[in-house]
Parts: C-alpha cells; sequence; structure tokens
C-alpha cells in the first residue's frame, strides 16, 4: 500500500531542541548558489518532528520522514539517530 502513496521525503538533522513532549526541533543545512554572485550561500530550515520514545538529545544526527500531520506544526518524524551527540 505505501508504494502506491510514492516514496517519502527524508533528511538528514541536528536537534536544535527537545524541551518538548515526544517532539524534537531539528535543522537542516543546504547550500544556494547566488544567481547573480555565484556565491554559495548556507540555508536553514527548522522542522519539528515526532519522537515517540524521547530518545534524542541536543545535537544529535537524526533521519526524519515526512508524515501525515501529526499537530498543527508537526509533519515529520524521526526514523532513526544516526550519530548521538558527543
Amino acid at each position: 500500500m505505501a508504494d502506491k502513496r510514492g516514496k517519502k521525503k527524508t533528511l538528514q538533522a541536528v536537534v536544535v531542541s527537545n524541551k518538548m513532549d515526544k517532539t524534537v526541533v531539528v535543522m537542516t543545512e543546504r547550500l544556494v548558489k547566488h544567481p547573480r554572485f555565484h556565491k554559495y550561500l548556507k540555508k536553514h530550515a527548522r522542522y519539528k518532528a515526532h519522537d515517540e520514545l524521547n530518545t534524542c538529545g541536543v545535537g544529535d544526527k537524526v533521519l526524519i520522514v515526512e508524515s501525515r500531520p501529526l499537530s498543527g506544526e508537526k509533519r515529520w518524524r524521526v526514523r532513526e539517530i544516526l550519530e548521538k551527540a558527543k
């Protein structure tokens, strides 16, 4: 059934905040080339992701996957923790 709906987007992100219950705020970073000056700029995006077991800590690298709306702003789930913070 999931294959009929297409592939879900996945992103690598870093946990910025874990103060909410079952929710983490993650930040992704990407490079964008300026159209006129041809210089690469860093663009940031912050997402709220569902963390069912509250296992993520600040600074962890995580893999998030898009999902149905879980609350007013949550549209992502934490699939796995790639690297724990030191």
